[in-house]
């Protein structure tokens, strides 16, 4: 994904429009959701970094997956205040998630992996 001024991101998961498949490169706006899964050594980049540059570009939805010291997946969502171009908190999953927003998907996290 590229933005302007040039940053190029490659999130672990990116969900865009349909009818922008064959747009080279993926642009913010074709976009619906962005996942980063967050690893040793990424939590700063992908918590803090990577949040405010996904909603200082526009991008609807951030969802940061994370383990719990226990190993447990937890599923912070994010949904962008268009206005501030900033996320505002969502819910936060952990077992299953189910959601209806940016479209319906429902995601056991449950294992075993």
């Amino acid at each position: 994904m590229q933005d302007v001024p040039l940053t190029n991101r490659r999130p672990d998961v990116v969900v865009y429009r349909a009818d922008t498949i064959d747009i080279s490169p993926t642009l913010p706006e074709h976009v619906l959701l962005v996942v980063e899964i967050v690893s040793p050594g990424s939590e700063t980049t992908d918590r803090i970094v990577k949040f405010d540059q996904y909603a200082r570009s526009g991008v609807p939805f951030y969802w940061r997956v994370e383990l719990t010291l226990a190993g447990i997946p937890v599923v912070y969502v994010y949904l962008l205040d268009s206005a501030s171009r900033r996320y505002r908190d969502g819910e936060v999953f952990t077992g299953l998630v189910k959601s209806t927003v940016p479209f319906p998907v429902e995601i056991d996290l449950s294992g075993p992996w």
